[in-house]
C-alpha cells in the first residue's frame, strides 16, 4: 500500500476536524447550549451526509478520469482550495461561539448545516475524489485507508472538542489549540505544492 493515503487522511481529517467551519461552531454552540452529548450528535453528521456527496462526485469524475487536462485543472483547483485552507488555519487565533436559545435537534441541526457548507462538496470534488479514484486505480487498500482515517480524525477530533468544551470554555482560546491548528496549516501549504505539481503535470506543463 502507498502510505501517502494514510498520510493524506491524517493531515487531511485532523484539518478537517480542527478548523473553524460551520460545522465546528454548531459543536461547540450546541455544546455550550446544553452538554457534550449534544456536540458530539453534531459531529456525527458528516457519517450522514456525506456518503451521497462521494459517490456521486467519484460517478461523475470516474467517467471523465481519461481527460488528463480536465483532471489537471481540478488538481490547480485542489491546490488553490488547500492553500485557503492553509491560510485561515495559519491565521486562526481562537474560537469564538455566540449562543442562542433553541431547542436542542443536534443531529438534525449538524445535517442540515453540513449539507448546506459548501466546503465537504470543495473538498471532495477538487481533493477527496480525484485522491479516491487514482487509489482505487492503483492501491485499493489505500483508498480505504484514506476515507477511514479521514472521518476517524474528522469526527474524533470534533468529539474531543465536544468533550474539552463541556469541561471548560477555556479550551476554545488554549495555545495547544491555536498552534495545532496554525501547524497544520502549515502542512497543508506542502499539500498544495503537490496538487499544484500533479496538476501542471497533467496538463503537460511539467
Amino acid at each position: 500500500m502507498d502510505y501517502s493515503y494514510l498520510v493524506s487522511g491524517v493531515v487531511f481529517g485532523l484539518s478537517a476536524g480542527l478548523s473553524p467551519g460551520p460545522l465546528l461552531t454548531l459543536v461547540i454552540s450546541e455544546t455550550l447550549k446544553y452538554n457534550a452529548a449534544e456536540g458530539i450528535k453534531v459531529a456525527l453528521s458528516p457519517l450522514f451526509t456525506d456518503i451521497p456527496i462521494i459517490l456521486f462526485i467519484i460517478l461523475v469524475l470516474s467517467r471523465l478520469s481519461e481527460v488528463l487536462p480536465l483532471l489537471g485543472a481540478i488538481s490547480l483547483a485542489g491546490g488553490l482550495f488547500i492553500a485557503y485552507l492553509g491560510y485561515e488555519s495559519i491565521r486562526f487565533k481562537g474560537a469564538e461561539v455566540e449562543l442562542s436559545s433553541v431547542p436542542p435537534h443536534s443531529l438534525r441541526k449538524g445535517v442540515a448545516a453540513n449539507v448546506l457548507n459548501p466546503a465537504p462538496y470543495l473538498f471532495w470534488l477538487s481533493i477527496g475524489a480525484p485522491m479516491l479514484i487514482k487509489a482505487m486505480g492503483e492501491h485499493p487498500a489505500g483508498a480505504i485507508v484514506f476515507v477511514s482515517v479521514f472521518y476517524l480524525l474528522l469526527v474524533g477530533t470534533k468529539i474531543l472538542i465536544a468533550l474539552a468544551v463541556g469541561k471548560s470554555r477555556s479550551f476554545l482560546k488554549s495555545d495547544y489549540y491555536v498552534l495545532a491548528v496554525r501547524g497544520l496549516g502549515i502542512v497543508l501549504f506542502g499539500f498544495a505544492l503537490l496538487f499544484f505539481r500533479n496538476g501542471l503535470r497533467d496538463l503537460g506543463l511539467l
